[in-house]
């Protein structure tokens, strides 16, 4: 018999509901196997992994996630103390699940399930796998970046893609902000915010059709004197945040700091590129130190 080993794959962890959905789907249809039993998911709150499982497995009852979805009791459990496992794939949040059952009886109930046949998608995978004692045949990390991988006994393992994904989630929260502070900026000098957002390491990317005759360190300053003023930075609903108490519309309404103070060494490119495959102008903004 012959394996396929993957070490890592990884991809720019994207902002906003549809992205990251879209990005779950393509990993669900390239790394997936039918028989794969155990789906670890690691990442800090926030991080995108509800969104992330949605488009992997369209249809599948998360038991508890941002939308504040709390299934009571959860069925993986109730399944396994029944003796019949009544679902093919089951969800485990075991973070959420820490608040009402012991992490042992967790740890017993996901090996019974994937033992009897059942997969079972474990998010914070990390806490529950020094109780398994076996790692997960797909393990996702979500921090600033996507990182997939098919581990073989000789790993990965949880904890280096803990260590990845949590250390590096805060450039993806400095990167979303700074982002929408540009967009503000852009706003306030008479110009239509972007609408074509991509991605760049410890950055951000926003296109326009045309080439902008804007004065871009004037730009720079503007943001910068935002982040100078450490504004508040919060949620709203599911389409929008509030900065300084002014509404903003975003496709990412949990993924920023607490407040633009907390952005660090934000910096501007001077000069917009042109791509001559999409006939897009690109300009780009950082954060966090070089």
């Amino acid at each position: 018999m012959h394996y396929t080993t993957l070490v890592q794959a990884v991809y720019y962890a994207p902002r906003g509901r549809k992205r990251l959905m879209h990005l779950g789907m393509l990993v669900s249809q390239r790394y997936l196997g039918a028989e794969d039993r155990l789906i670890g998911i690691i990442g800090d709150a926030g991080a995108g992994k509800s969104l992330l499982i949605r488009g992997m497995f369209p249809g599948l009852v998360l038991t508890n996630d941002d939308d504040g979805i709390n299934v009571r009791p959860l069925p993986v459990l109730e399944d396994a103390r029944n003796g019949v496992f009544r679902t093919h794939t089951y969800h485990l949040d075991v973070r959420f699940e820490l608040a009402f059952t012991q992490l042992w009886e967790l740890a017993e109930v996901v090996k019974q399930a994937v033992n009897s046949g059942h997969r079972v998608v474990v998010e914070h995978f990390d806490l529950i796998y020094p109780l398994l004692g076996m790692n997960a045949e797909i393990l996702i990390g979500i921090g600033e970046e996507v990182v997939v991988t098919k581990p073989t006994l000789f790993g990965p393992f949880p904890p280096e893609i803990a260590a990845q994904a949590f250390e590096s989630l805060v450039y993806r929260k400095m990167a979303h902000s700074a982002e929408d502070l540009t967009s503000i900026v852009f706003e306030k000098m008479g110009y239509d915010p972007p609408t074509i957002h991509s991605d760049v390491r410890r950055g951000f990317v926003v296109e326009f059709p045309n080439k902008l005759d804007i004065d871009l360190d004037e730009v720079e300053r503007r943001v910068l004197a935002y982040i100078d003023k450490d504004v508040p930075i919060s949620y709203y609903d599911e389409s929008h945040i509030l900065i300084d108490g002014e509404e903003l519309f975003c496709t990412g309404p949990r993924l920023h700091m607490r407040s633009t103070g907390e952005i660090v060494n934000f910096r501007l490119e001077k000069s917009f590129q042109y791509s001559p495959l999409t006939q897009t102008y690109l300009l780009a903004g950082k954060v966090g130190r070089e």
